[in-house]
Protein backbone atom coordinates (compact mmCIF):
# COMPACT_ATOMS: atom_id res chain seq x y z
CA UNK A 1 0.00 0.00 0.00
CA UNK A 2 1.13 3.04 -0.85
CA UNK A 3 2.23 5.79 1.73
CA UNK A 4 0.08 8.18 3.36
CA UNK A 5 -0.73 11.36 5.30
CA UNK A 6 -1.52 12.42 8.37
CA UNK A 7 -4.17 14.64 10.81
CA UNK A 8 -3.76 16.00 14.04
CA UNK A 9 -6.62 15.88 15.90
CA UNK A 10 -7.63 18.03 18.44
CA UNK A 11 -6.39 15.94 21.36
CA UNK A 12 -3.65 16.30 19.67
CA UNK A 13 -3.61 12.87 18.38
CA UNK A 14 -1.29 11.58 15.28
CA UNK A 15 -3.76 9.54 13.11
CA UNK A 16 -2.21 8.43 9.52
CA UNK A 17 -3.95 7.75 7.13
CA UNK A 18 -2.62 5.26 4.58
CA UNK A 19 -3.81 5.40 0.23
CA UNK A 20 -6.33 2.94 -0.67
CA UNK A 21 -8.22 2.67 -4.12
CA UNK A 22 -11.50 3.65 -4.48
CA UNK A 23 -14.00 0.27 -4.39
CA UNK A 24 -14.96 0.90 -8.04
CA UNK A 25 -15.53 3.67 -10.62
CA UNK A 26 -18.83 3.94 -9.42
CA UNK A 27 -17.71 5.02 -6.31
CA UNK A 28 -15.63 8.02 -7.95
CA UNK A 29 -18.49 8.94 -9.87
CA UNK A 30 -20.99 9.02 -7.05
CA UNK A 31 -18.38 11.58 -5.33
CA UNK A 32 -17.83 13.47 -8.14
CA UNK A 33 -21.64 14.00 -8.15
CA UNK A 34 -22.12 14.22 -4.18
CA UNK A 35 -19.20 16.69 -3.76
CA UNK A 36 -18.25 19.10 -7.98
CA UNK A 37 -15.96 20.91 -5.66
CA UNK A 38 -13.79 17.39 -5.75
CA UNK A 39 -13.02 18.97 -10.06
CA UNK A 40 -10.54 21.48 -8.09
CA UNK A 41 -11.99 24.73 -9.41
CA UNK A 42 -9.00 26.44 -7.64
CA UNK A 43 -6.31 24.46 -9.57
CA UNK A 44 -8.24 25.00 -12.72
CA UNK A 45 -8.35 28.89 -12.45
CA UNK A 46 -6.38 30.55 -9.63
CA UNK A 47 -7.89 33.87 -10.05
CA UNK A 48 -11.40 33.19 -9.83
CA UNK A 49 -12.01 29.28 -9.35
CA UNK A 50 -14.28 27.50 -11.07
CA UNK A 51 -17.50 26.47 -9.68
CA UNK A 52 -20.02 23.90 -10.77
CA UNK A 53 -23.58 23.15 -11.93
CA UNK A 54 -24.10 19.19 -12.68
CA UNK A 55 -26.27 18.69 -16.10
CA UNK A 56 -26.89 15.32 -16.19
CA UNK A 57 -25.00 11.81 -14.95
CA UNK A 58 -24.75 9.61 -17.93
CA UNK A 59 -24.97 12.01 -20.50
CA UNK A 60 -25.64 10.37 -24.06
CA UNK A 61 -25.72 12.20 -26.95
CA UNK A 62 -29.17 13.54 -27.81
CA UNK A 63 -28.77 12.45 -31.76
CA UNK A 64 -30.73 9.57 -32.26
CA UNK A 65 -29.08 8.68 -35.45
CA UNK A 66 -25.78 8.78 -34.04
CA UNK A 67 -23.23 6.09 -34.61
CA UNK A 68 -21.75 6.76 -31.10
CA UNK A 69 -23.10 4.13 -28.43
CA UNK A 70 -21.63 5.37 -25.27
CA UNK A 71 -22.26 7.97 -23.02
CA UNK A 72 -20.28 10.78 -20.82
CA UNK A 73 -19.93 9.83 -17.07
CA UNK A 74 -20.51 13.29 -16.60
CA UNK A 75 -21.66 16.98 -18.05
CA UNK A 76 -20.98 20.25 -15.78
CA UNK A 77 -21.47 24.17 -16.63
CA UNK A 78 -18.90 26.31 -15.18
CA UNK A 79 -19.78 29.64 -13.19
CA UNK A 80 -19.19 31.01 -17.37
CA UNK A 81 -21.32 28.43 -18.39
CA UNK A 82 -18.20 26.72 -20.13
CA UNK A 83 -19.51 22.79 -20.73
CA UNK A 84 -16.79 20.79 -18.77
CA UNK A 85 -16.91 17.08 -20.30
CA UNK A 86 -16.34 14.66 -17.27
CA UNK A 87 -14.86 10.65 -17.83
CA UNK A 88 -13.93 8.96 -15.10
CA UNK A 89 -11.66 5.83 -14.58
CA UNK A 90 -9.58 3.54 -12.55
CA UNK A 91 -6.34 3.89 -12.95
CA UNK A 92 -6.71 3.29 -17.31
CA UNK A 93 -3.88 0.66 -18.83
CA UNK A 94 -3.07 1.26 -22.08
CA UNK A 95 -5.57 0.29 -24.63
CA UNK A 96 -8.43 2.03 -22.19
CA UNK A 97 -6.40 5.03 -22.11
CA UNK A 98 -6.72 5.12 -26.05
CA UNK A 99 -10.63 4.85 -25.92
CA UNK A 100 -11.30 7.17 -23.62
CA UNK A 101 -9.15 10.22 -24.86
CA UNK A 102 -10.48 8.99 -28.04
CA UNK A 103 -14.19 9.12 -27.31
CA UNK A 104 -14.17 12.38 -25.53
CA UNK A 105 -12.24 14.19 -27.88
CA UNK A 106 -15.60 12.56 -29.96
CA UNK A 107 -17.86 14.69 -27.96
CA UNK A 108 -15.73 17.99 -27.77
CA UNK A 109 -15.44 17.89 -31.08
CA UNK A 110 -19.74 17.25 -32.05
CA UNK A 111 -21.05 18.79 -28.65
CA UNK A 112 -23.08 21.14 -30.66
CA UNK A 113 -24.75 18.09 -32.32
CA UNK A 114 -24.62 16.07 -29.65
CA UNK A 115 -26.13 18.43 -26.92
CA UNK A 116 -28.11 21.24 -28.35
CA UNK A 117 -28.59 23.87 -25.75
CA UNK A 118 -32.29 22.74 -25.41
CA UNK A 119 -31.04 19.01 -24.65
CA UNK A 120 -28.65 20.67 -21.90
CA UNK A 121 -31.48 22.43 -20.41
CA UNK A 122 -33.56 19.41 -20.22
CA UNK A 123 -30.77 17.04 -19.05
CA UNK A 124 -30.61 19.50 -16.20
CA UNK A 125 -34.09 19.83 -15.33
CA UNK A 126 -34.63 15.92 -15.78
CA UNK A 127 -31.08 15.81 -12.97
CA UNK A 128 -32.99 17.93 -10.51
CA UNK A 129 -36.06 15.95 -10.69
CA UNK A 130 -33.95 12.85 -10.22
CA UNK A 131 -32.69 14.28 -7.57
CA UNK A 132 -36.00 15.84 -5.55
CA UNK A 133 -34.33 19.58 -6.29
CA UNK A 134 -36.45 22.36 -8.07
CA UNK A 135 -34.15 23.70 -10.70
CA UNK A 136 -35.01 27.27 -10.76
CA UNK A 137 -33.57 27.09 -6.71
CA UNK A 138 -30.10 24.67 -7.51
CA UNK A 139 -29.71 27.48 -10.49
CA UNK A 140 -30.23 30.43 -7.78
CA UNK A 141 -27.87 28.44 -6.24
CA UNK A 142 -25.45 28.34 -8.51
CA UNK A 143 -25.57 31.78 -9.49
CA UNK A 144 -27.66 34.01 -7.28
CA UNK A 145 -31.00 35.27 -7.13
CA UNK A 146 -30.36 38.00 -9.51
CA UNK A 147 -29.24 36.31 -12.18
CA UNK A 148 -30.50 36.11 -15.86
CA UNK A 149 -30.83 32.41 -16.22
CA UNK A 150 -32.14 32.72 -19.64
CA UNK A 151 -28.72 35.27 -20.77
CA UNK A 152 -26.43 31.78 -18.99
CA UNK A 153 -28.21 29.42 -21.55
CA UNK A 154 -27.59 31.56 -24.51
CA UNK A 155 -23.89 31.94 -22.97
CA UNK A 156 -23.99 28.06 -23.05
CA UNK A 157 -24.83 28.06 -26.90
CA UNK A 158 -21.94 30.53 -27.50
CA UNK A 159 -19.42 28.37 -26.25
CA UNK A 160 -20.41 25.41 -28.25
CA UNK A 161 -20.78 27.24 -31.34
CA UNK A 162 -17.23 28.27 -30.97
CA UNK A 163 -15.90 24.97 -29.52
CA UNK A 164 -15.32 26.38 -26.32
CA UNK A 165 -15.34 23.24 -24.20
CA UNK A 166 -13.28 22.01 -21.14
CA UNK A 167 -12.15 18.16 -21.19
CA UNK A 168 -11.45 16.31 -17.62
CA UNK A 169 -9.99 12.79 -17.72
CA UNK A 170 -10.23 11.82 -13.63
CA UNK A 171 -8.69 8.70 -12.41
CA UNK A 172 -7.99 7.61 -8.86
CA UNK A 173 -4.08 7.77 -10.52
CA UNK A 174 -2.79 9.74 -13.53
CA UNK A 175 0.05 7.94 -15.49
CA UNK A 176 3.16 9.06 -17.03
CA UNK A 177 2.11 8.22 -20.09
CA UNK A 178 -1.57 9.55 -19.56
CA UNK A 179 0.36 12.86 -18.01
CA UNK A 180 2.03 13.45 -21.26
CA UNK A 181 -0.78 12.92 -23.97
CA UNK A 182 -2.79 15.53 -21.46
CA UNK A 183 -0.37 18.14 -21.95
CA UNK A 184 0.34 17.36 -25.44
CA UNK A 185 -3.48 18.11 -26.09
CA UNK A 186 -3.74 20.88 -24.08
CA UNK A 187 -0.73 22.58 -25.45
CA UNK A 188 -2.35 22.21 -29.09
CA UNK A 189 -6.01 22.39 -28.66
CA UNK A 190 -7.55 25.98 -28.59
CA UNK A 191 -10.11 26.86 -27.14
CA UNK A 192 -10.99 23.87 -25.91
CA UNK A 193 -9.18 23.28 -22.14
CA UNK A 194 -7.90 19.53 -21.47
CA UNK A 195 -7.32 18.48 -18.24
CA UNK A 196 -6.71 15.38 -16.10
CA UNK A 197 -7.32 15.34 -12.43
CA UNK A 198 -5.87 13.07 -10.26
CA UNK A 199 -8.21 12.09 -6.91
CA UNK A 200 -6.42 9.75 -4.06
CA UNK A 201 -8.42 8.43 -1.17
CA UNK A 202 -6.41 7.82 2.30
CA UNK A 203 -8.61 5.78 5.12
CA UNK A 204 -7.66 5.84 8.95
CA UNK A 205 -7.83 2.37 10.57
CA UNK A 206 -10.83 4.47 12.31
CA UNK A 207 -12.52 4.97 9.40
CA UNK A 208 -11.77 8.36 8.45
CA UNK A 209 -11.46 9.62 4.79
CA UNK A 210 -9.41 12.32 3.08
CA UNK A 211 -9.90 12.83 -0.16
CA UNK A 212 -7.22 14.84 -2.12
CA UNK A 213 -7.60 16.24 -5.63
CA UNK A 214 -5.04 17.15 -7.90
CA UNK A 215 -5.16 19.01 -11.67
CA UNK A 216 -2.31 17.75 -14.28
CA UNK A 217 -2.08 18.97 -17.74
CA UNK A 218 -1.60 22.88 -16.73
CA UNK A 219 1.68 23.69 -18.58
CA UNK A 220 3.40 26.91 -19.47
CA UNK A 221 3.24 26.09 -22.72
CA UNK A 222 -0.60 25.83 -22.53
CA UNK A 223 -1.10 28.86 -20.62
CA UNK A 224 1.12 31.07 -23.11
CA UNK A 225 -0.41 29.67 -26.22
CA UNK A 226 -3.96 30.09 -24.97
CA UNK A 227 -3.09 33.93 -24.13
CA UNK A 228 -0.64 34.38 -26.92
CA UNK A 229 -2.58 37.01 -28.24
CA UNK A 230 -3.22 38.91 -25.38
CA UNK A 231 0.26 38.37 -23.72
CA UNK A 232 1.69 40.63 -27.45
CA UNK A 233 -0.14 43.51 -26.06
CA UNK A 234 0.48 43.98 -22.21
CA UNK A 235 -0.65 47.76 -22.16
CA UNK A 236 -4.92 47.42 -22.68
CA UNK A 237 -5.91 50.80 -24.80
CA UNK A 238 -9.86 51.28 -25.95
CA UNK A 239 -9.27 49.42 -29.53
CA UNK A 240 -7.38 46.26 -28.15
CA UNK A 241 -9.58 46.11 -25.02
CA UNK A 242 -13.18 45.83 -26.94
CA UNK A 243 -11.60 43.72 -29.78
CA UNK A 244 -10.71 41.11 -27.71
CA UNK A 245 -13.45 41.44 -25.07
CA UNK A 246 -15.29 40.33 -27.86
CA UNK A 247 -13.33 37.27 -29.18
CA UNK A 248 -13.01 36.11 -25.56
CA UNK A 249 -16.87 36.68 -24.09
CA UNK A 250 -18.84 37.58 -27.13
CA UNK A 251 -20.81 40.67 -28.82
CA UNK A 252 -22.73 40.92 -26.23
CA UNK A 253 -20.69 41.21 -23.05
CA UNK A 254 -18.28 43.60 -25.25
CA UNK A 255 -21.70 46.02 -25.47
CA UNK A 256 -22.29 45.85 -21.56
CA UNK A 257 -18.26 46.77 -21.29
CA UNK A 258 -19.07 49.30 -23.98
CA UNK A 259 -21.63 51.39 -22.50
CA UNK A 260 -20.35 51.21 -18.78
CA UNK A 261 -16.92 52.58 -20.65
CA UNK A 262 -19.07 55.31 -22.47
CA UNK A 263 -20.86 55.66 -19.34
CA UNK A 264 -17.40 56.45 -17.58
CA UNK A 265 -16.28 58.85 -20.48
CA UNK A 266 -19.20 61.01 -20.16
CA UNK A 267 -18.47 61.83 -16.51
CA UNK A 268 -15.07 63.18 -17.17
CA UNK A 269 -13.04 65.05 -15.88
CA UNK A 270 -14.55 63.77 -12.86
CA UNK A 271 -13.61 60.61 -13.40
CA UNK A 272 -10.78 59.20 -14.91
CA UNK A 273 -10.46 55.83 -16.84
CA UNK A 274 -6.82 53.96 -15.98
CA UNK A 275 -5.96 51.08 -18.50
CA UNK A 276 -4.59 47.92 -16.73
CA UNK A 277 -1.85 45.96 -18.12
CA UNK A 278 -1.61 41.87 -18.27
CA UNK A 279 -4.02 38.87 -19.18
CA UNK A 280 -6.05 37.33 -16.46
CA UNK A 281 -6.18 40.89 -14.95
CA UNK A 282 -6.35 42.97 -17.74
CA UNK A 283 -9.34 45.76 -18.47
CA UNK A 284 -9.83 49.26 -17.07
CA UNK A 285 -10.72 51.60 -14.01
CA UNK A 286 -13.06 53.95 -13.38
CA UNK A 287 -11.16 56.37 -10.89
CA UNK A 288 -12.25 59.43 -9.10
CA UNK A 289 -9.43 61.93 -8.17
CA UNK A 290 -8.58 63.50 -5.12
CA UNK A 291 -6.41 66.14 -4.52
CA UNK A 292 -4.02 65.24 -2.39
CA UNK A 293 -4.66 61.84 -2.06
CA UNK A 294 -4.83 58.30 -3.74
CA UNK A 295 -7.95 58.10 -6.74
CA UNK A 296 -11.07 56.68 -5.20
CA UNK A 297 -11.60 53.39 -7.67
CA UNK A 298 -15.24 53.29 -8.38
CA UNK A 299 -15.17 49.79 -9.95
CA UNK A 300 -12.91 47.87 -13.12
CA UNK A 301 -14.44 45.87 -16.05
CA UNK A 302 -12.03 42.94 -17.28
CA UNK A 303 -11.47 40.68 -20.24
CA UNK A 304 -12.46 37.65 -18.07
CA UNK A 305 -16.44 39.82 -18.62
CA UNK A 306 -16.52 40.99 -14.77
CA UNK A 307 -17.41 44.44 -13.00
CA UNK A 308 -15.29 43.88 -10.03
CA UNK A 309 -14.91 46.21 -7.00
CA UNK A 310 -12.83 46.66 -3.65
CA UNK A 311 -14.71 46.34 -0.49
CA UNK A 312 -11.57 47.60 1.16
CA UNK A 313 -11.08 50.31 -1.00
CA UNK A 314 -14.41 51.70 -0.18
CA UNK A 315 -14.50 51.07 3.34
CA UNK A 316 -11.09 52.70 4.18
CA UNK A 317 -11.94 55.87 2.35
CA UNK A 318 -14.67 58.19 3.69
CA UNK A 319 -17.48 58.90 3.56
CA UNK A 320 -17.95 55.19 3.27
CA UNK A 321 -16.03 54.14 6.16
CA UNK A 322 -18.81 55.71 8.48
CA UNK A 323 -21.03 53.01 9.88
CA UNK A 324 -24.49 54.44 8.62
CA UNK A 325 -22.81 55.63 5.11
CA UNK A 326 -21.56 51.94 4.59
CA UNK A 327 -24.63 50.76 5.45
CA UNK A 328 -26.46 52.80 2.53
CA UNK A 329 -23.44 51.91 0.41
CA UNK A 330 -24.04 48.22 0.60
CA UNK A 331 -27.93 48.08 0.23
CA UNK A 332 -27.22 50.29 -3.04
CA UNK A 333 -24.65 47.80 -4.24
CA UNK A 334 -26.49 44.97 -3.09
CA UNK A 335 -29.42 45.98 -5.34
CA UNK A 336 -27.28 45.33 -8.38
CA UNK A 337 -25.15 42.18 -7.61
CA UNK A 338 -21.95 43.60 -5.64
CA UNK A 339 -22.42 42.21 -1.99
CA UNK A 340 -20.22 44.34 0.00
CA UNK A 341 -19.59 42.37 3.61
CA UNK A 342 -21.34 43.41 6.67
CA UNK A 343 -17.77 45.49 8.26
CA UNK A 344 -16.31 48.07 6.17
CA UNK A 345 -12.55 47.65 5.53
CA UNK A 346 -13.07 43.78 4.58
CA UNK A 347 -10.90 42.58 1.97
CA UNK A 348 -12.86 40.92 -0.56
CA UNK A 349 -13.28 41.41 -4.34
CA UNK A 350 -17.43 41.31 -5.20
CA UNK A 351 -17.93 40.56 -8.73
CA UNK A 352 -20.62 41.06 -10.93
CA UNK A 353 -21.01 38.92 -14.79
CA UNK A 354 -21.42 41.13 -17.69
CA UNK A 355 -23.75 38.65 -19.59
CA UNK A 356 -26.72 39.62 -16.19
CA UNK A 357 -26.86 43.16 -17.17
CA UNK A 358 -28.39 42.59 -21.01
CA UNK A 359 -31.41 43.94 -19.90
CA UNK A 360 -31.27 47.36 -20.55
CA UNK A 361 -32.68 48.44 -17.19
CA UNK A 362 -30.38 46.43 -15.06
CA UNK A 363 -27.42 48.08 -17.12
CA UNK A 364 -29.55 51.45 -15.94
CA UNK A 365 -29.44 50.64 -12.34
CA UNK A 366 -25.87 50.00 -12.42
CA UNK A 367 -25.27 53.32 -14.04
CA UNK A 368 -27.41 55.30 -11.43
CA UNK A 369 -26.03 53.59 -8.93
CA UNK A 370 -22.37 55.10 -9.63
CA UNK A 371 -24.05 58.31 -10.44
CA UNK A 372 -25.13 58.32 -6.22
CA UNK A 373 -21.67 56.81 -5.31
CA UNK A 374 -19.91 59.90 -7.24
CA UNK A 375 -22.68 62.35 -5.45
CA UNK A 376 -22.26 60.80 -1.82
CA UNK A 377 -17.80 61.12 -2.62
CA UNK A 378 -17.92 64.90 -3.97
CA UNK A 379 -20.03 65.77 -0.74
CA UNK A 380 -16.57 65.65 1.13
Amino acid sequence: MAGGIYLIQDDDRLVEMMEQPYDSEDQLQDLLVTYPNLIAGDQIDRATARRWLLISREAAPSDEETAVQWSLDHLFLDQNAVPTLVDVRRTPNAGLRQKVLGQSIDYAANALVYWPVDSIIALFEANCRDRGRDPEHIFEEFLGANANEDLFWQKVKTNLQAGKVRLVFVADEISAEMRRVVEFLNEQMDPVEVLALEIKQYVSEDGLKTLVPRVIGQTAEAQQKKSSATRERRRWDESSFFAEIKARRGADEALMAKAIYLWAKSQEPEVQIQWGTGDAYGGFAAQLPQKGRKPYQLFTVDIAGRMEISADNYGSQQPFNAEQNWLELRSKLSSIGLSLPTEPGERRSPSLALFTLQDESALKQVMETFDWVIEQIKTL
